[in-house]
């Protein structure tokens, strides 16, 4: 029986609410469904447009790189993202080029709540983010039956061209590598920005190495200007296993591609990546156990401004070593062969040493502990007898207790905190919001100040879900008479966001990048609508 247009048609909503027919370029030919609902317009007032333009900014380079890759016969999606229609949610985009029809795309739409894997400003994750996002990510995999692989990514000849376009061309190189790592990982995947030219993508598993690279690589090509780029891919099936396991094979894994980058034989498992990566992260630990004991780092510090005059308030100092090795790998590995203790302590012999050359007696740092230290009674004792050498010092130490490591004993670890309180130190919960354990954490630690982890930062001045839970957590620590730390502030939006929001204090590009001596914060204009809402000093 011949099935009629109408029944073709009925068959196509089945799977989509806003069905649209595009030339080879993107361009918006006809369309049928629900574009008033979804997009507020009719649908006779899309013909012309680009389907890039119905997007926000942050996807349409994700959508242009699909575009630009799709050949004939070819299925891409689908791809969940964000509206340029205010207030609306995501869409759910498939795109198809049928053989023999001009070149012309057919598109469906379907409304669709936008992932929680997206990631920053960009969508593309950081290391951290990207490893702690991973196990969410494998654990509804394999509930639904699907296969992942980490696929390791290094376009070569992004430096070069970073160096050699201009600002305008680099800021759109950037943004379209971003959106073709982005539509590589699917749906059902995440993209991270490692270090330089070095990428990694959580995707389901499907296409070789070689179609990703080529297709990588025709993608970046596509915007004008930019210099050839090849990408070169290596992938390692994604083994279900318990989740400590899967998350220390990937932060081998990911150690291994930074530190040697693709190897002309590829790791054909995860067990066998994390075994070569082992093998040189245990000469790594010898090597940072030595720059540990000899004091072989320095710290850099970056200024902390109270958002209510924007003044400095303190600095935050971070420890930098002297092959410019990633101080969160660093601390990993010191988490991993126990020697944390030993250099949050010496970070803190160098911070107290700095506060005590200081001749105003104005500077006032904070410093890291891992929430491993915080739980040690003779790493706690050793540094009461620090403070305890100069009594007016405890009160410009602020002491930030990372998640990173986590606190076993949690009723422990809050008499240490209020022993180094009573010393008239400050302590910061950092992070917070990066952890499952930041409630239970809030709930059983009594500190003075809670830093909010810059991942919801960074997308506050857009609105949403992230601006949601920063209001209520600093509702939360208002409640609770602690004040609050936005981290990763890099613009004035952003700036102006946290103040509605209510924070107290903001650190970030925006103030000054981490400098070798503390410095003044960089001049900006205070926030408008300034709500004072307290200081360090009214917090005893």
């Amino acid at each position: 029986m011949a099935t009629s247009p109408l029944s073709l048609l009925g068959f196509a909503f089945a799977a989509g609410d806003l069905l649209l027919e595009l030339d080879e370029a993107g361009t918006v030919l006809e369309a049928v469904g629900a574009a008033q609902s979804m997009l507020g317009v009719a649908e006779e007032a899309l013909v012309g447009r680009p389907l890039t333009g119905l997007f926000d900014d942050s996807d349409t380079q994700l959508l242009g790189a699909i575009i630009d890759c799709l050949d004939e016969g070819q299925r891409r999606g689908p791809a969940t993202l964000r509206l340029a229609r205010s207030g609306a949610q995501g869409a759910a985009v498939t795109l198809r080029k049928l053989p023999g029809n001009g070149g012309r795309i057919s598109c469906s739409l379907v409304a669709a709540p936008l992932p929680k894997s997206r990631g920053g400003a960009d969508g593309m994750h950081d290391r951290e983010t990207f490893e702690t996002i991973a196990r969410s990510l494998t654990e509804a995999a394999h509930l639904a039956g699907r296969e992942l692989e980490l696929a390791m990514v290094e376009l070569a000849g992004l430096e070069i061209a970073r160096n050699d376009l201009p600002p305008a061309a680099v800021e759109a190189l950037e943004a379209r590598v971003a959106g073709a790592l982005r539509a590589e990982a699917g749906p059902h995947g995440a993209a991270a920005r490692l270090d330089g030219d070095r990428f990694a993508l959580l995707r389901e598993a499907g296409d070789t190495p070689d179609i990703l690279g080529r297709r990588l690589s025709r993608a970046i090509a596509a915007i004008n200007g930019a210099a050839p780029i090849q990408g070169r891919v290596q992938s390692v099936p994604l083994e279900v296993a318990s989740p400590g396991r899967l998350a220390r094979a990937l932060r081998y894994a990911l150690d291994d591609f930074l530190a040697e980058g693709l190897k002309d034989t590829p790791p054909t498992s995860m067990a066998e990546a994390m075994n070569r990566s082992v093998r040189r992260t245990l000469a790594r630990a010898g090597e940072l156990g030595a720059a540990v004991s000899q004091r072989r780092f320095t710290l850099a510090y970056q200024p902390v401004v109270r958002l209510a005059d924007g003044s400095l308030h303190h600095h935050e100092a971070l420890v930098r070593f002297e092959d410019n090795a990633s101080p969160f790998a660093m601390v990993r590995m010191a988490e991993e062969f126990d020697l944390i203790e030993e250099l949050d302590q010496a970070v803190l012999e160098q911070a107290i040493r700095r506060l005590k050359g200081d001749r105003s007696g104005a500077l006032r740092l904070a410093v890291n502990i891992s929430g491993r230290s915080i739980g040690s009674s003779p790493f706690v004792e050793g540094l009461q007898r620090m403070i305890a050498r100069t009594p007016a010092l405890g009160q410009r130490l602020i002491l930030e207790i990372t998640e990173s490591a986590a606190i076993d004993d949690l009723a422990l670890a809050n008499r240490h905190i209020q022993a180094l309180r009573a010393m008239g130190s400050v302590v910061c919960l950092d992070d917070f919001g990066s952890g499952a354990a930041s409630l239970a954490y809030l709930q059983t630690l009594t500190v003075d100040v809670v830093k909010i982890d810059g991942r919801y930062v960074r997308d506050l001045a857009g609105g949403g879900r992230d601006a949601a839970l920063v209001r209520h957590v600093v509702k939360l620590c208002r409640d609770l008479k602690v004040l609050t730390v936005a981290e990763m502030v890099e613009t004035r939006e952003v700036e102006q966001a946290v103040q509605d929001a209510g924070v107290d204090f903001a650190q970030g590009w925006y103030y000054g990048r981490p400098a070798d001596t503390p410095g003044q914060p960089l001049r900006h204009a205070p926030p408008v609508n300034v709500r004072r809402t307290g200081t360090f000093d009214d917090w005893r």
